[in-house]
């Protein structure tokens, strides 16, 4: 049995099926080439119930023997560490992709979560949507002049950028040809076509075992 689990919900309703933040870290081992399990919490009382593991009530966490770990990025900083695959060694291209891996997560998630939040709640025009438009025009011009964020080629800061910018509300934002291409590209690699099917047949797997299901 792998000594790498990763923890996400038995169950989710379809709306979010592909975008649990549990896919992040299963393609990050998928490039790494990283063995690992995946294990389930219960979709119901899942505010409450592994509070003990993750004290935000959410997945993914990851365990790694005597590592154990929430928060999706600091999961992906965790296995970048096993593998030059997903994070140079040379200090420079280390610290870059370090970088654009926080980038990721504070100067872009920071606000789009939020937005796309107020958007599906039937606010589309909300207060962030500027904040948002600033943010996603200066991407665009960093991409425009890239193929990749860190050290000239992909790394983990690729991965989660990507998966960022994948959110159909997100992607969707404005005419931005670069951005778009980045996330075309970076979605189109194998590990994470099979990173997200692999969590679109747990939870599929587990519609029958449902109250009410036929």
């Amino acid at each position: 049995m792998s000594e790498l689990t990763i923890w996400t919900l038995d169950w989710v309703p379809d709306g979010p099926r592909g975008f649990v933040r549990d896919v992040r870290l299963r393609w990050a081992c998928e490039e790494a080439g990283l063995p690992y399990q995946v294990r389930t919490v219960p979709f119901d009382g899942r505010e409450t119930n592994h509070l003990a593991r993750q004290p935000f009530g959410q997945v993914p966490y990851l365990d790694d023997g005597a590592v154990k770990l929430f928060e999706s990025g600091a999961a992906l900083l965790h296995l970048a560490r096993k593998s030059e695959a997903l994070m140079p060694r040379d200090p420079a291209g280390e610290a870059e992709t370090l970088q654009w891996t926080i980038a990721a997560l504070n100067s872009m998630e920071m606000v789009t979560v939020p937005w796309w939040f107020l958007n599906v709640c039937g606010d589309p025009d909300n207060g962030l949507t500027g904040w948002m438009t600033q943010r996603l025009d200066h991407l665009e011009t960093v991409l425009a002049d890239r193929e990749w964020l860190a050290a000239g080629r992909f790394t983990v800061a690729d991965l989660l950028m990507a998966d960022v910018l994948r959110v159909p509300k997100i992607r969707a934002f404005g005419d931005r040809p670069a951005s778009e291409a980045y996330v075309a590209r970076i979605t189109a690699r194998p590990a994470f076509h099979k990173a997200q099917a692999d969590q679109l047949r747990l939870f599929e797997a587990a519609d029958a075992e449902r109250p009410g299901a036929a």
